[in-house]
């Protein structure tokens, strides 16, 4: 998926460059030498070093960057995470996509770190989901994992997700199953069946048809995912979705359940202040 970034690093400059950096072209000789130091400007997880190195190199591969910070440390204010030396029109015109770049995968980073570690001492991990920016949902679910959380499924090409609305158009549960299962048979296709259900009903259903991989537990309460985990019995994963806080998100774990997903990993968090400055 490496083209989707360079496409992304492509869109990304001509958005912000368009026909020419008119300041920095204007006001700064195009011989003269410098450099920047990335300056960490709150606490919080690092992500997004080796796409400053990417977004950098696309741009000037003359630019030389000393590392002193890795992705996924945990960085405090007032760190220097890396310098970057070159010709100063290129510092200047790759500051603020380096920017936004880390400050976004340093914020999520920041968040999934603090959900792994309320996880730790228990079987379970924070999933990401889809619900990420258009067009950065690669840079977003590496700064997961950076985070240390896992990765759902990238993109509809990946897995089968059977979601309550494939459920209902389909006519149930049964057609639903039965139809991903033949599709994958006759494209021959080798990919996971998750199948989401809303009550026992359908999560009895779902077991009794087998032939799927992982079990969505769509807003049950925590008593009833403790029943849904006895119930199947290790036969298949489980993963608890919709209305779970970071408040109880503890309480999810301990019914023993695989996976928890937390489309706010990516939806809506703060980016880390951090800034691109001379030295």
């Amino acid at each position: 998926m490496d083209h989707l970034i360079d496409e992304l690093i492509k869109l990304a400059f001509a958005e912000d460059i368009g026909d020419g950096d008119h300041t920095t072209l204007s006001s700064i000789p195009a011989d003269a030498m410098g450099k920047s130091q990335l300056i960490i400007k709150e606490d919080g997880v690092l992500a997004g070093i080796e796409m400053a190195k990417r977004i950098f190199h696309a741009f000037d591969p003359a630019l030389k960057i000393t590392i002193y910070i890795h992705d996924g440390a945990e960085v405090r204010k007032g760190d220097i995470a890396f310098i970057v030396e070159g010709k100063v029109q290129s510092l200047l015109q790759t500051e603020r996509l380096v920017l936004n770049v880390m400050q976004r995968m340093s914020g999520i980073a920041t968040t999934t770190r603090r959900y792994a570690k309320a996880l730790e001492g228990t079987r379970t991990r924070v999933l990401d989901t889809r619900k990420t920016t258009p067009g950065m949902r690669m840079i977003e679910k590496e700064a997961v994992k950076i985070g240390g959380g896992v990765n759902h499924r990238i993109g509809l090409f990946d897995m089968i997700l059977l979601k309550d609305n494939h459920v209902d158009f389909a006519g149930g549960i049964e057609q639903a199953i039965t139809g991903a299962q033949n599709y994958l048979k006759a494209k021959d296709k080798k990919l996971k069946i998750e199948i989401e259900v809303r009550n026992f009903d359908e999560l009895e259903q779902a077991m009794r048809i087998g032939g799927i991989d992982r079990i969505m537990l769509d807003n049950f309460n925590v008593e009833d995912t403790r029943e849904a985990v006895k119930r199947v019995n290790g036969r298949y994963e489980l993963e608890s979705s919709g209305g779970i806080t970071f408040a109880t998100l503890r309480d999810y774990a301990e019914t023993g359940v695989d996976y928890i997903s937390v489309g706010a990993l990516t939806h809506s968090v703060k980016s880390l202040d951090m800034s691109l400055k001379a030295s």
